[in-house]
């Protein structure tokens, strides 16, 4: 099996195999991608978190993705621009996801969080307390270093882990450069072809997102993420398209 794959996506499989199998003598948490205002936030990790799998599922599925697709992009461009292009693509994820926890996931809670830090009276801190609390009240009493404290454990909580963003782009690449191409899905015997496929997966992707379904720990945003970069890219590039495969 793994005489068939490309140099680069053969090193990309073993590394993340290594982070996983060595997972319990790696610090995860410091590894994954936190929201860029937590306390534990690295720059670093806008790297290394795609090497971070919760999972043996969420490490295979991703290692299959790669297996499937990667190879043949990488015989197509070449090792180093492959390698730039699946960086890019991840990186891009990462900061795609942030963006949405930004101005989206995280808005409410730290609009009220500075309410509450630029008018402390006792209403708006128990008022807070009652809606946003994460930490324990201390002795029972609110005040604004609780507030603070409260925020940062909120948005450091947050982590994402995977080389989904990186996988999906790479997904995108092979939909854009081979449109005509047919795959078939398991358990269903009737081909679909890969712009479909891709298309379809890309808008279940985004509606999930939106949805943002109770007890879904799915990054979705952060593979919509890997997505869009990878057209950006192929843009710019400007890589011709093969309308027969």
């Amino acid at each position: 099996m793994f005489r068939n794959l490309s140099p680069t996506v053969r090193n990309l499989i073993f590394i993340n195999i290594a982070v996983y199998v060595l997972g319990g003598f790696l610090p995860q948490d410091l590894l994954s991608l936190h929201y860029f205002q937590a306390k534990d936030f690295h720059v670093y990790q806008v790297v290394s978190y795609m090497f971070v799998h919760a999972s043996f599922m969420h490490l295979l599925g991703n290692m299959f993705g790669l297996y499937m697709f990667g190879s043949l992009l990488e015989r197509i461009w070449g090792a180093q621009r492959f390698l730039f292009f699946y960086f890019f693509c991840g990186i891009g994820a990462g900061l795609l996801y942030m963006g949405i926890q930004h101005f989206i996931d995280f808005a409410d809670f730290r609009r009220a969080t500075e309410i509450v830090l630029s008018d402390p009276s006792s209403m708006h801190l128990y008022d807070y307390a009652q809606h946003y609390q994460v930490i324990a009240l201390p002795d029972g009493n609110v005040n604004l270093e609780w507030a603070r404290e409260n925020y940062a454990e909120y948005v450091n909580r947050s982590q994402l882990a995977g080389a989904s963003g990186a996988i999906f782009g790479i997904l995108m690449a092979f939909g854009y450069l081979f449109p005509n191409s047919e795959m078939y899905l398991f358990p269903f015997p009737i081909p679909i072809k890969a712009k479909y496929f891709v298309s379809g997966y890309g808008l279940y992707e985004l509606y999930q997102g939106i949805q943002q379904y109770q007890g879904d720990n799915v990054a979705h945003f952060a593979h919509i993420g890997g997505m869009v970069f990878a057209v950006i890219l192929l843009m710019v590039w400007k890589t011709k398209r093969n309308q027969f495969y």
